[in-house]
């Protein structure tokens, strides 16, 4: 067995590959992709870090890969969908690095309230200037965190040692989840009214990319200040330069960028923006920490078959995998769905499973679900390992129950979600071998496939609502590809799902949300 690392790993990573019995490792970093499409083909396996830009192309010319691993979280770099239908395992290490990008950001406060960067520049240049840099004290300060996952957790943790108030905003989690940590739940506007220092600790999604904006900043307290070293662009940068520059902010701290590297951006001339090129991950500890851990996990799926970790398939035999395969596929995509459909902490999630499907083991099948349930909130923090723990952590009540028959479907699986909205139910099953298919939306029937760019819109059941729909898009060059239209005659409504080619940004979104008798439109992204 062979294995390319691609990016500088530590030693530690190597020595194991090194120790393995029957495993060679060659570290050629720096590679173009072209080099990179040359050599993949004579590979089992490989490592990277966030250098390296798996593509589409690169997968196809990996004629014996068959593991990919991520010496770190972020899996940007790598067409996951692509590794997939090649039947990749694509892994992660989702632990390795969370304390030490927490005490990063922690690091950012600091350097924010006591003027260190400047302090330290203004020295250097022989100048004494002790009054103009003064600072605040963080004692009895309001931190207000944007996402309460491992990293917030240990921010909001550290923040409390320093006898800070601590705030949290998070859709996901059930309030009483918040209170149990010990932390305030708060609305997103009340968390931005209230706090002095805001962190951000989300993925980058559809939904928090440009969360904050010139809008959300009119509404921080002045004088706050705001630190991110999560993902770059869930902060505009122009909006934040504004805000620095006319002092309605006190000072920011970003670790990540829209660009990396940004180059010379206006943020870069403000003397109250601190930053760091993307530091939050790179400690001695937590670069051993993530180079050990992918190794390992490496060479126990090339040796052993054991699956840990893994982002695109769950710890089941290559066999059962072989049948479940689709399923593994429907669910997940059930999961995420159903994510998107609310606005809520999810409190209980049911799967009911009929038919054919009931004669496997569905803990694969489950656990599929919770990671499509959990990664628009969690991105690649959540995989197949640690999805059932997270859904526990998060207070998530999850139950599963079979029958063996099933009236008008060979299988047919059923996901119902229960949060402080209410509840809403998913239905779907395979056609063929090989093909997911969406039954059922809440009480709308209908054949839909599960992938892709898709708009859930609601609108009065009047003629010329899908022509005014369908002009809109038009006018963006947005193809619909594909299209279902029920009706719900009690309310004399709509429902209609369709799918489009290309993504439909929250500027068009809001364009069909302001035609005449459509109530909403809500992306869902598959």
């Amino acid at each position: 067995m062979k294995i390319l690392v691609s990016d500088v790993l530590s030693d530690v990573g190597v020595d194991i590959f090194h120790e393995a019995p029957n495993i060679e490792v060659d570290v050629n970093t720096g590679l173009s992709p072209e080099e990179l499409k040359g050599l993949i083909g004579r590979y089992d396996g490989l490592v990277i870090r966030s250098a390296t830009k798996v593509t589409a192309d690169i997968i196809a010319a990996a004629e014996n890969l068959k593991v990919i691993g991520r010496a770190g979280i972020g899996l940007d770099n790598v067409d996951i969908p692509a590794a997939s239908q090649r039947g990749i395992v694509v892994m992660n290490t989702p632990e390795g690095n969370t304390i030490t990008t927490a005490e990063h950001t922690f690091a950012m406060i600091m350097a924010l309230t006591r003027n260190i960067p400047q302090a330290t520049s203004t020295m250097k240049q022989g100048k004494w200037e002790k009054k103009k840099l003064a600072g605040r004290e963080l004692f009895n300060k309001t931190l207000g965190l944007i996402g309460a996952g491992h990293i917030g957790r240990i921010v909001a943790d550290r923040a409390k040692g320093m006898k800070m108030n601590v705030i949290v905003y998070d859709p996901y989690l059930k309030p009483d989840t918040i209170e149990g940590l010990d932390f305030e739940p708060v609305s997103f506007d009340e968390l931005l009214q209230r706090a002095d220092y805001i962190t951000i600790h989300t993925p980058k999604t559809s939904e928090t990319t440009n969360l904050i904006n010139k809008d959300t900043i009119a509404k921080m307290k002045k004088g706050a200040m705001l630190v991110n070293c999560a993902r770059g662009g869930i902060v505009n940068e122009d909006d934040l330069y504004d805000a620095l520059e006319s002092d309605h902010l006190g000072g920011a701290a970003l670790d990540v960028f829209c660009t990396e590297p940004p180059g010379e951006i206006r943020l870069m001339k403000l003397s109250n923006f601190v930053c760091t090129p993307h530091l939050g991950a790179s400690t001695k500890e937590a670069q051993e920490n993530v180079a050990r851990d992918v190794a390992m996990q490496i060479v126990d799926y090339l040796l052993h078959g054991t699956v840990r970790n893994a982002v695109n398939v769950p710890s089941v035999s290559a066999e059962l995998m072989s049948i479940l395969r689709p399923y593994v596929a429907l669910t997940e995509k059930m999961g995420s769905f159903q994510t998107q459909l609310i606005d809520s902490g999810i409190e209980e999630v049911h799967v009911n499973y009929e038919g054919r499907v009931s004669d496997y083991d569905l803990t694969p099948l489950t656990t599929a679900m919770l990671k499509g349930l959990l990664s628009p909130i969690l991105g690649d923090d959540v995989n197949f390992i640690n999805a059932s723990i997270i859904a526990s952590e998060r207070g998530i009540k999850v139950t599963e129950s079979k029958t063996k028959t099933s009236t008008n479907f060979v299988s047919l699986i059923t996901l119902t979600v229960k949060s402080m909205d209410g509840e809403t139910v998913v239905s779907g099953t395979i056609f063929g071998e090989n093909m997911p298919r969406m039954l059922r939306i809440n009480d709308f029937y209908l054949e839909a496939i599960p992938a892709g760019h898709n708009l859930l819109i609601h609108n009065l059941d009047v003629p010329g609502m899908i022509g005014h729909i369908a002009t809109t898009l038009g006018k963006h060059n947005i193809n619909i590809c594909n299209m279902a239209v029920g009706q719900e005659k009690p309310e004399n409504q709509n429902v209609i799902l369709l799918s489009t080619n290309i993504f439909v940004d929250n500027e068009i979104v809001e364009e069909l949300c302001q035609l005449e008798n459509i109530f909403s439109v809500r992306r869902i992204e598959l």
